[in-house]
């Protein structure tokens, strides 16, 4: 039985894309989003033998507010490779990300305001 893994390499403008490590040829990928699969996926050999990158297109109209997830299977087995989400909208209050963000935000305020007051005293 062939082993594949599959590694996260980028999200930009509005293509994931992945890299495959396989032991033979590539399997059959097909990304889901709600249990419907996505089209325009493709596989593509990188260079070196057994390396692939994989490139997802995600649809504009697939994003709204909240978090989409999207899973990467075999098409053959249905053995789940990974998997990617996109947050968009407005953060959850209870949201960790959007929390950190805040908390980074505040600490930047508070570095501002004190080599501000450093500068004045001396």
């Amino acid at each position: 039985m062939a082993t594949t893994r599959l590694t996260r390499t980028a999200l930009r403008e509005g293509i994931w894309r992945g890299e495959l490590l396989c032991d033979g040829p590539p399997p059959a990928i097909e990304v889901r989003h709600l249990d419907r699969p996505l089209d325009g996926v493709q596989v593509e050999a990188a260079g070196e033998e057994g390396r692939f990158t994989l490139t997802v297109p995600v649809p504009a109209g697939l994003l709204s507010d909240g978090v989409q997830t999207f899973v990467i299977v075999e098409q053959d087995s249905g053995d789940k490779l990974g998997s990617f989400a996109i947050i968009a909208g407005a953060p959850a209050d209870d949201d960790l990300r959007a929390e950190i963000d805040l908390l980074r935000a505040e600490l930047d305020m508070l570095k501002r305001a004190f080599r501000r007051q450093c500068t004045d005293n001396m």
